[in-house]
């Protein structure tokens, strides 16, 4: 199993970027994927997830109405599209998988594939 994230980099305060996970190794749609962040001295944190049975989606309460959460299955990659970017949402990036279908926003500590991550750096 392999995931792989790209799209990170630096932005200024209100801008966006938009996050890749390419995922390989298992069926996409099996599996619900999370998007977690992790700041340097804090502890890693999940954002967003959207799951695999209807593709509901969850988010963090310091992102919702700001980011977005989206799959498409038939090209095996989710995405992040981060809007109305803060300075505190500097962090390194993760997606991850999992095979449950939570009707909440679930713990880092459940999902057990993972990427290697990606920097976002938000600063003007």
């Amino acid at each position: 199993v392999q995931l792989v994230e790209s799209g990170g980099g630096l932005a200024q305060p209100g801008g966006y970027l938009r996050l890749s996970c390419e995922v390989s190794g298992i069926t996409l749609d099996l599996y619900t994927i999370g998007w977690f962040r992790q700041a340097p001295g804090k502890g890693r944190e999940t954002v967003s997830c959207i799951n695999n049975i209807d593709g509901t989606t969850y988010y963090d309460y310091r992102v919702k109405g700001r980011f977005t959460v989206s799959r498409d299955n038939a090209k095996n990659t989710v995405y992040l599209q981060m809007n109305s970017l803060k300075p505190e949402d500097t962090a390194v990036y993760y997606c991850a998988a999992e095979r449950f279908s939570p009707n909440y926003l679930p713990s880092w500590k459940i999902f057990g594939y993972w990427g290697q991550g990606t920097q976002v750096t938000v600063s003007s």
